[in-house]
């Protein structure tokens, strides 16, 4: 019998029918809310309808708290959230601004929310960030600062800088404008 390698297989498109059930909004207690609306998109600007974006955010206090009194209503820790693709692509989320995260004991990370994304044809999710734009923290953020300058703006959203109001943050796959992602 001749062995024969099979195929590499490509993940989805079952993001929204697995893990539908597993959405919620990150908004942490006491922060202040702002609405993130946008779309992911691949190398031809086309919407990727079936992609599923996992958010982890730090609270007020600049930690990432997984600690069962941190938990929501539903169970799950503060902070996190998974969020499903709509057929054009769109997702929206509501999240609490959070603290600046510490770096490396003597630097900080200006606000932000880790993004991973989980797409059709990706065989490991790719790892990015969304900076909140006219945080003054953003201009020393040790992450930001390790970009070249014209690729920053494709992980700061877009809106105005007030903590109450309507952010727009799309993330590119591939192509020109691609969001940087991170391997980490």
């Amino acid at each position: 019998m001749k062995l024969v390698p099979t195929a590499s297989q490509t993940v989805g498109p079952y993001f929204r029918i697995g893990l539908e059930h597993l959405c919620a909004n990150p908004a942490a207690k006491g922060a202040k809310t702002v609405t993130v609306r946008g779309r992911v998109l691949d190398a031809n600007r086309e919407p990727v309808p079936d992609a599923m974006l996992e958010l982890w955010q730090a609270d007020l206090r600049g930690q990432y708290d997984s600690q069962p009194e941190s938990a929501n209503s539903r169970g799950r820790a503060a902070g996190f959230a998974r969020i499903a693709t709509a057929d054009d692509g769109s997702f929206a989320f509501t999240a609490g601004r959070p603290g600046a995260v510490p770096f490396d004991g003597t630097r900080i990370q200006a606000p932000h929310i880790e993004v991973l994304v989980f797409a059709r044809g990706l065989l490991r999710q790719l790892i990015t960030r969304m900076y909140f734009p006219g945080e003054e923290a953003n201009a020393a953020d040790p992450v930001l600062q390790s970009l070249p300058d014209d690729r920053r703006a494709t992980l700061i959203a877009r809106g105005p800088s007030s903590a109450a109001e309507i952010l727009e943050w799309n993330i590119v796959l591939q192509g020109e404008d691609e969001t940087v992602f991170f391997a980490w």
